[in-house]
């Protein structure tokens, strides 16, 4: 077998060859009229009945891709051509394509170039739809072998580095980013029809939040000041433009936290955060359950999916579970009345391990440990207002807040609330969160004052959601990272 240095060789001198024949390997134009897929869909209109089963001059067309297989010996060659929207074959004949292009081809041409050709159209004996071409022409020598011709793309760092080659060898992988568009499409398509207003906030801000998470922090050159990459798809700003008068406005966009990775955890991944001015934490889980039942049937075509070794059906209306008795049926803890130490104590027994030693944390850190036994659909409320800082309290219990979460396969998938817009109960939060900070809690909430102030001037009650790519890569049962295009990777040494 040869190396790779020595299939790259022998294509440099190929490369020479088309250069010595005056022939540009990398033309800027093409003369391709039809892309593979309407070249298939409209089969039927290019082959003359007369033409069936034997190929004969009239309805030249050019069409053009990426040579995936070549088949043959001696005066026929049969390729398959792809340019990402199908696949089609090919037959080159000695005798109809003339002795110098047919030998041409054989000194110069490799899988993996990319070529368009011209030619009629017809059925095979084997009844397989084909071009019989005329000519040809190069557009792009390629100098490296795909994947199957040498050790393939096996090793997962090796598929993320060359995603390009992943997606173009392996269509499961193609497969997953059609449905994620489609996902983010039918978001979008869905929200707007409710008359959201679809806005873009700062990415780069002087005080995070929206969040609890660890920022990536950067310097602001002109200004001379350190700014952080947001960890929430613009919350703080999208409740301002409530304040503004708007009455719905969503963003889709990326987000950044500088946080361990896991199957579910990345540092950059796209987000949905939308507010509806005049909606409580009720009303938005009915229209949440209507939205994500929309956006699952139209990307995977089914409310019925397996992920993560359970069998999920969206269809039913979804059961409702409350944060502290969850969490007391699993654990024996009620995290509103246990110490710290009395946390601290359960979290050992069980095996968990637990950063932070406040309350918050370890309130938290039982809750995870319990979500993960949850199966769903099912929408968690009554969540404590100790780890919710912008959520609204419940006015029949004020440890408790009006947020919901939907929690999937045991773990969660969107993040909604009654949003806060009580100016004097926000400023007490946001001193809280300063005292974590103060005692070393890198993932409390940074206190933002002018929010605040915007709250003096007035905010009208409001749902938010946020709604991440968790949420589609459970749909699809891959990895987060799986589901990313280009995963961010550690530089080769």
């Amino acid at each position: 077998m040869s190396s790779i240095d020595e299939i790259r060789d022998a294509r440099i001198n190929k490369l020479k060859l088309l250069r010595d024949r005056g022939v540009n390997p990398y033309p800027a134009d093409s003369k391709r009229e039809l892309t593979l897929k309407e070249a298939t869909n409209n089969f039927d209109e290019l082959v003359h009945p007369a033409q069936e089963g034997t190929p004969q001059e009239g309805n030249l067309k050019w069409i053009g891709g990426r040579i995936m297989s070549i088949r043959g010996q001696g005066a026929i060659v049969f390729i398959t051509l792809n340019d990402g929207t199908s696949t089609f074959q090919g037959l080159l004949k000695k005798d109809v394509i003339g002795d110098d292009k047919f030998n041409f081809w054989g000194e110069v041409v490799d899988i993996g170039d990319f070529i368009e050709t011209q030619g009629t159209f017809f059925v095979t004996n084997r009844g397989e739809k084909t071009q019989e071409i005329k000519d040809w022409r190069m557009l792009s020598k390629s100098l490296r072998p795909l994947p199957e011709k040498w050790h393939g793309l096996v090793d997962v760092e090796e598929r993320f580095r060359k995603r390009y080659l992943d997606i173009l060898m392996n269509p499961e992988v193609k497969e997953i980013f059609e449905k994620k568009s489609k996902f983010w499409n039918a978001t979008r398509i869905f929200l707007k029809k409710e008359n959201f207003l679809e806005v873009e906030t700062p990415t780069l801000e002087v005080t995070t939040g929206g969040a609890e998470a660890r920022p990536f922090k950067t310097h602001h050159n002109d200004f001379d000041i350190d700014v952080y990459m947001r960890i929430s798809v613009g919350e703080l700003w999208q409740k301002r433009l409530l304040a503004a008068g708007f009455p719905r406005v969503f963003e889709i966009g990326r987000v950044y936290r500088n946080e361990g990775s896991s199957p579910e955890h990345t540092q950059e991944f796209t987000n949905l955060e939308f507010y509806a001015g005049y909606m409580d934490y009720k009303q938005g889980m009915e229209f949440t359950e209507r939205m994500l039942k929309e956006i699952t049937q139209e990307t995977l075509g089914s409310l019925q999916f397996e992920t993560h070794g359970h069998k999920i059906d969206l269809s039913p209306k979804w059961e409702v579970i409350t944060y502290v008795d969850t969490v007391k049926k699993v654990t024996g803890i009620d995290v509103l009345s246990a110490s710290e130490k009395e946390m601290m104590k359960k979290l050992d027994e069980l095996g968990v391990k637990y950063d932070g030693t406040n309350k918050e944390r370890l309130t938290d850190s039982l809750w995870k440990h319990c979500r993960k036994q949850i199966i769903g659909p099912a929408w968690l409320v009554d969540v404590p207002k100790l780890v919710s800082p912008l959520s609204k309290a419940k006015p029949e219990n004020p440890l408790l807040t009006e947020r919901v979460q939907l929690i999937l396969a045991g773990a969660e998938m969107t993040n909604g609330f009654s949003e806060l817009n009580d100016p004097i109960d926000q400023g007490e939060r946001f001193l809280i969160q300063k005292k974590l900070i103060e005692g070393g809690d890198e993932e409390a909430m940074m206190p933002d004052d002018e929010f605040v102030e915007m709250l003096e001037h007035g905010m009208p009650p409001a749902y938010g959601l946020g709604m991440g790519e968790r949420f589609f890569a459970f749909l699809v049962d891959k990895p987060l990272r799986e589901t990313q295009l280009f995963p961010l990777m550690r530089p080769r040494e």
